[in-house]
């Protein structure tokens, strides 16, 4: 139980200022397209730190989940332009 209270502790402390984090992406055609969508849900941290593993074909992967698993709302014109945008930018 003491260990859930420091784990507990600390994450109060780490999360606030993990949250302020400022994830400036590359100035690319369609950056405004993944930052008006992608962090509506999520940080955009995710996308340099998942960078590595993901190619055109995950990124596009990972567009498509977000919209069907997860229900985002993304129309098909700018689910294309973000998963360009990353696979060209981030793509591993």
């Amino acid at each position: 139980m003491r260990t859930f209270v420091i784990a507990f502790i600390a994450a109060l402390i780490v999360l606030p200022a993990a949250a302020e984090q400022q994830i400036n992406l590359k100035k690319a055609p369609g950056v405004d397209k993944v930052e008006a969508n992608c962090q509506a849900c999520h940080s955009l941290a995710y996308i340099p730190m998942n960078s590595p593993y993901l190619d055109a074909a995950g990124w596009t992967a990972e567009v498509t989940k977000m919209i069907k698993a997860f229900g985002a709302p993304i129309d098909d014109a700018d689910a294309k332009a973000i998963a360009g945008y990353l696979a060209k930018n981030y793509g591993a």
